[in-house]
């Protein structure tokens, strides 16, 4: 028999994870999150060793809204006995293995959450069904879908021997596959964090040859400063929710860098490693090569040679053995059926239109709602996709189900003032 549940949730990463957290706001309705992965988990692949975060630990799944709720990150500190020691290690940030481990420990004390299980299709007969495979999963009042991103490949790669071609996602596992061979040539491709950690476990592992390719003019740092932070709070999110659509577009392009850039701890230990190498043997293992787009890739006696276009509109060409492709994420297909799809408004690109909520406008809004969390970066701004105020987030999707205000959240000590 299908169960029903008052909301069931798409993804138990950490959006829906944080929502899940707070949903006793709304007791004694429930929610059931639905994961793919056959365990708990946030970015396994890429949890390769000296990787810390980019946010601080107080911006966990609850504490933003209710600092003294069970499943707050200090008190899985306290309550796994580590609270000392990470205080006495004085990291900066933590690692992000930490954060990872945080999320498992978190999971594993909410009810109702199913993994190993892909929703392919849903649906809507009076409510919401999501499918797996063909089978009846659920059925909801309420409709979560926090099924995040995937690794953007461009297509012309896919002719290369998948051997020698890693995404960086699968970069940690599939290194321990690879020969320890440290001058076998290899490319990074990609100009934000992820790319920057791919060449610092390359470097870890002994390799000596990397060439570190990316499209931005320089391997820009994060934006961190007070200012910059400024863009991540509920007062900030709600100017920008009154803006037109292109003057979010074009601030959400000139902010890139407060949640696209690389950690300045991250630049420095690769300029620094390639520094002392050059003192110690000579060479920098890594040639660092911005301004470049990737154009084109074929393979060749064992080796895969790329075609790119530099910023002066030259062309050069690049062998390696092995290629890592971090050149971005995007949004996963959303799982909605045709009938269901027709009934929901589109945008000119084709997007559900998201509203205010974190909702989607649809015939049947009112008693209905469905929620797309991380794919309204022209809508709420760059903090839908950032960590920064997960619990926010999560007490305006409770809001707006409830159709009142059940979590209030105050952001009163503003000095900045946008219009």
């Amino acid at each position: 028999m299908t169960q029903t549940f008052h909301t069931v949730g798409i993804g138990a990463g950490p959006a829906n994870l944080s929502l899940a957290a707070m949903y006793d706001t709304l007791a004694p309705h429930d929610i059931a999150l639905f994961e793919s992965r056959d365990r708990p988990g946030w970015h396994d692949g890429m949890l390769h060793s000296g990787v810390r975060m980019q946010t601080g630990w107080v911006k966990d799944l609850v504490s933003l809204y209710d600092p003294t709720h069970p499943l707050s990150f200090l008190n899985y500190l306290v309550t796994t006995g580590r609270v000392y020691a990470l205080l006495g290690a004085g990291f900066d940030t933590i690692p992000r293995i930490e954060y990872q481990q945080y999320l498992v420990w978190a999971a594993g004390q909410l009810p109702r959450i199913t993994y190993g299980t892909r929703v392919d299709r849903v649906e809507f007969d009076g409510a919401l069904v999501s499918r797996s495979g063909g089978a009846a999963l659920a059925r909801s009042r309420h409709l979560v879908l926090g099924s995040g991103t995937v690794p953007f490949v461009p297509e012309f790669l896919d002719a290369l021997d998948p051997r020698h071609l890693f995404v960086a996602d699968e970069l940690h596992q599939r290194l321990a596959t690879v020969p320890d061979e440290p001058d076998l040539p290899w490319i990074v491709i990609g100009s934000g964090q992820t790319s920057a950690e791919c060449v610092a476990a390359l470097l870890a592992r002994g390799c000596r040859d990397i060439r570190w390719i990316g499209r931005r003019s320089w391997f820009a740092p994060l934006e961190d400063s007070p200012s910059a932070n400024d863009l991540y709070r509920p007062a900030y999110q709600e100017a920008f929710l009154t803006l037109s659509r292109d003057v979010r577009e074009r601030l959400v392009s000139g902010q890139i860098l407060t949640s696209d850039g690389i950690s300045p701890g991250t630049l420095r230990g690769i300029y620094q490693h390639n520094y002392e190498e050059r003192l110690r043997t000579g060479r920098f293992p890594v040639t660092i090569m911005p301004s470049r787009t990737v154009t084109g890739a074929r393979q060749l006696d064992g080796e895969v040679e790329l075609e790119c276009l530099t910023a002066g509109s030259g062309e050069e060409r690049h062998r390696a053995v092995n290629l890592v492709v971090a050149a971005g994420r995007r949004q996963a297909p959303l799982p909605f059926d045709p009938e269901l799809t027709a009934l929901i408004d589109l945008d000119e690109r084709g997007e559900p239109v998201i509203e205010s909520d974190y909702s989607i406008r649809w015939k049947h809004a009112d008693d209905h709602k469905i929620f797309v969390l991380n794919r309204g970066r022209y809508v709420q701004g760059l903090v839908d996709s950032n960590l920064s105020i997960l619990p926010i987030r999560s007490a305006m999707v409770l809001n707006s189900i409830a159709g009142r205000t059940v979590c209030r959240f105050r952001d009163d000590y503003l000095s900045t003032r946008w219009a």
